[in-house]
C-alpha cells in the first residue's frame, strides 16, 4: 500500500488543485464585483451624486465627520473580509448541497449585524435606506452569481471536466451500495472510475461502468493507471485502524484524497455532528423532530404562501374550470380520499381530468397499468379529457390543493398523498411517510414523478420526512417549477 511521492505538475492531484483555484478566483472576483456595485449602488440610490456624511461623536463633544463613500469602502472591505473568514469559496462545498448558500447568508447577516452594533456604540445615525438597499440587493445577487457560477460548473463536469476521478476501496457489497447512492447525485463532482475489493477478481463490474482493478495490494498502481486523485474507502474488515492509518500516510505522500463512507445513507448533513473522543472520529446522528417551533415555522409558511398562491392564481382558476366543463360533462373539480397525518382520511381537490365515470371504468384498465407495481399509472390512459391531458402534462389539476393547504389536511411540501388501498399495503418501515402532512410537491416531484419505481418513490419521501428543512421546502418549490416546466415524467 505504499505510495512513491509525486510532484509533477501534471499529476492528478495538482490537475485538481488547479481547476479548484481556478474556480475559486473567479468566485473572488465575482464576490467583490457584486458587493462593490451593491453598496455604491446603494449609496447612489439614497443619496445621489452628491453624496452625504455620517456624524460620529467625538470624545470630548464635538463630532467627526465621515464620508459615505469612505464608509462604504469599509462595508466593503468588512463584507468581503466574511465572507473569507466563512470560507464560502471552500472547495469541499463548492458545486453542490445547499452549505456554500448557507455560509453567504450566515456572512452577509453578520457584516451588517457588526455594522449595526458599532453604529449604536458609537451612537451613530447611519442611513437606513442605505443598509436596506444594500443588505438584500448584495444578497440576492451573491446567491443568484454563485448559482451561476455552479451551474457553469455543472455543465463543464457534464462535459468530463472540473470533477474529481475516484477509486471505490472497501468490500464488494459495501462499495456497490456506496456506488448507488453516489449515482443518485450526479452533481458531486466526483467520477467512480474504478473499485478495489478484498478478493479483486474482475469478472464481474462493480456496477455498470465501474470496473473491478484489482484487490486492496493494488492501490499504488491502480491510481497512477487511472489517474485518480480520489480514494472513497467504503469499508473492510480485513483493514484494522493501524492499516487506516498506514493508508492515509500513503496518500499523504501523493496529495490523494481520502474519503471514508460511513454506513450512513439518507441523513442530512445537520443530524450529522462529528465528535471526536479519544482521537476516534465518532459521528452522532440526532433524531428526526416531528413538532415544536420547526414545523410551527412549516405551517406559518405553508399559510402565507398558500394564500398569496390562491389569491394570485384566482384568475386562472375561472379560466381552468370554464376550461374543463366545457371540454366534457361533469363538474370542474374532482376529490378524492386520501390518507394524511398520522393516518388520519382527508379528500384531497383536484381539477378533474378525466371522464366522469373514471372510476367504474378502473377495473377494466388494471391489467394494463405502466406504474411501479403500487402506483397504478397510464401513458395513454383513455379515460383522460382533451384538456385533462394539458393540465396533468404540467400538474395543473394539482393547484386546487392549496385548498387542502389552507384546511391544514396538506402541506405545500411533502411526501406523495398516499390511497387508502395503497396505506393497507405498507410495512412498519413505509408507514414513517405519515409522520408529516402529505405535499402538493415534494422531492418525488422533482426528480422524476411518475417515471420514478415505488422503492425510489419511498426512499425520497422517507428522506424527507426525516430530513425537512425550511430551506430544503423553498429549493423544492424551486425545482418543482422547472420540473414541471419540462413535463417530464407526468402522464
Amino acid at each position: 500500500m505504499t505510495l512513491t511521492r509525486q510532484t509533477s505538475l501534471d499529476s492528478p492531484a495538482a490537475v485538481v488543485a488547479a481547476w479548484q483555484r481556478a474556480y475559486a478566483q473567479r468566485l473572488f472576483i465575482t464576490d467583490l464585483i457584486v458587493i462593490v456595485v451593491s453598496v455604491y449602488g446603494s449609496q447612489f440610490i439614497r443619496f445621489g451624486t452628491a453624496g452625504d456624511v455620517l456624524s460620529v461623536p467625538g470624545w470630548e463633544g464635538g463630532a467627526y465627520e465621515l464620508s459615505y463613500t469612505l464608509v462604504s469602502a469599509i462595508l466593503v472591505l468588512g463584507w468581503f473580509v466574511s465572507l473569507a473568514l466563512f470560507a464560502t469559496r471552500d472547495r469541499n462545498i463548492i458545486g453542490a448541497g445547499t452549505g456554500e448558500y448557507k455560509r453567504i447568508t450566515d456572512a452577509t447577516i453578520r457584516v451588517f449585524a457588526v455594522l449595526a452594533i458599532a453604529a449604536f456604540l458609537l451612537q451613530s445615525e447611519v442611513g437606513r435606506g442605505y443598509l436596506l438597499v444594500a443588505l438584500p440587493l448584495g444578497l440576492a445577487l451573491l446567491l443568484l452569481s454563485r448559482w451561476a457560477w455552479r451551474k457553469w460548473l455543472l455543465r463543464r463536469r457534464a462535459a468530463g471536466d472540473f470533477s474529481h476521478r475516484a477509486i471505490l476501496m472497501g468490500e464488494r457489497g459495501k462499495s456497490v451500495h456506496v456506488a448507488e447512492q453516489m449515482a443518485r447525485e450526479g452533481a458531486s463532482g466526483i467520477v467512480i472510475v474504478g473499485a478495489l475489493t478484498e478478493r479483486g477478481t474482475a469478472e464481474q463490474d462493480l456496477a455498470p461502468g465501474i470496473p473491478v482493478l484489482g484487490d486492496y495490494t493494488s492501490l499504488s498502481r491502480v491510481l497512477e493507471e487511472a489517474r485518480a486523485d480520489t480514494v472513497v474507502f467504503t469499508g473492510a474488515d480485513t483493514i484494522d485502524p493501524r492499516g487506516m492509518r498506514q493508508l492515509g500516510w500513503a496518500l499523504e505522500a501523493t496529495s490523494t484524497n481520502l474519503i471514508v463512507a460511513p454506513a450512513l445513507t439518507d441523513v442530512a448533513g445537520p443530524r450529522i455532528h462529528a465528535r471526536p473522543v479519544a482521537g476516534l472520529p465518532l459521528i452522532q446522528v440526532d433524531y428526526p423532530e416531528f413538532e415544536g417551533r420547526k414545523y410551527a415555522a412549516k405551517r406559518a409558511f405553508d399559510l402565507v404562501v398558500g394564500f398569496i398562491a390562491l389569491v394570485v392564481l384566482s384568475p386562472l382558476f375561472l379560466v381552468l374550470t370554464l376550461l374543463v366543463r366545457r371540454d366534457s360533462p361533469g363538474p370542474a373539480f374532482f376529490t378524492q380520499e386520501r390518507v394524511g397525518l398520522n393516518g388520519r382520511r382527508f379528500h384531497m381537490l383536484k381539477f378533474r381530468s378525466m371522464v366522469i365515470d373514471a372510476e367504474t371504468q378502473l377495473p377494466t384498465l388494471l391489467d394494463r397499468t405502466d406504474g411501479n407495481g403500487v402506483l397504478f399509472k397510464l401513458r395513454s390512459d383513455p379515460r383522460v379529457t382533451r384538456v385533462g391531458a394539458v393540465l396533468r402534462r404540467y400538474s395543473l389539476d394539482e393547484l386546487p390543493q392549496l385548498v387542502n393547504v389552507l384546511k391544514g389536511d396538506m402541506s405545500l411540501v411533502g411526501p406523495r398523498p398516499p390511497l387508502a388501498s395503497e396505506v393497507e399495503r405498507y410495512d412498519e418501515w413505509t408507514r414513517r411517510r405519515l409522520l408529516v402532512r402529505p405535499g402538493i410537491t415534494g422531492l418525488w416531484q422533482t426528480q422524476g414523478r411518475s417515471d420514478l419505481s415505488w422503492e425510489d418513490s419511498v426512499r425520497l419521501d422517507l428522506y424527507y420526512v426525516e430530513n425537512w428543512s425550511l430551506t430544503g421546502d423553498i429549493i423544492i418549490l424551486y425545482r418543482t417549477v422547472r420540473a414541471v416546466a419540462r413535463a417530464e415524467g407526468a402522464y
